[in-house]
């Protein structure tokens, strides 16, 4: 039991860090001589770098929501695995854990389906997908299947 609860939380801190890493960097859309995130559009010409700040439309605020959303409930949820570990009674099962990893990953999931369809309108056709996006793409499923792992998982003594 010990081992599985390892590898359950492993699972989680592996899901929960993608989701730091992929919010943070800026590497969401890229090319030779720039990269733009949720956050900053930087561009280098001639060796000088120069950030903007993202666009303020309503589609970039919204996955950028969504994102910050994804790592809160995300952290939120293994916090409540680890009391709901100490206080729940045997046989019980971690539901509460389980709907919070579930809707941290239905929100990743939204952030980048958003970002995906607006790309086009705010990169240019130039650019590609970045690591930042791929790993957002990745915290998905493992935030959807540590979920899905939690309300399955009762506990034992």
């Amino acid at each position: 039991m010990l081992l599985l609860l390892m590898g359950i939380v492993v699972l989680h801190v592996a899901g929960l860090v993608l989701l730091f890493v992929s919010t943070i960097v800026s590497a969401w859309a890229v090319n030779p001589n720039s990269s733009s995130d949720l956050w900053t559009n930087c561009t280098t010409l001639n060796g000088v770098s120069k950030c903007d700040p993202a666009d303020t439309g309503v589609w970039i605020q919204a996955v950028q929501a969504l994102m910050i959303l994804s790592i809160i409930f995300c952290f939120l949820s293994l916090l409540l695995f680890f009391c709901q570990l100490f206080t729940l009674q045997k046989g019980g099962r971690f539901f509460l854990t389980g709907a919070f990893q579930i809707f941290a990953s239905l929100f990743v999931m939204c952030g980048a389906i958003i970002y995906t369809v607006m790309n086009p309108e705010w990169v240019p056709a130039k650019e590609s997908y970045g690591f930042s996006y791929i790993l957002a793409w990745v915290a998905f499923p493992l935030a959807f299947i540590s979920g899905l792992i939690y309300v399955i998982l009762r506990k034992r003594e």
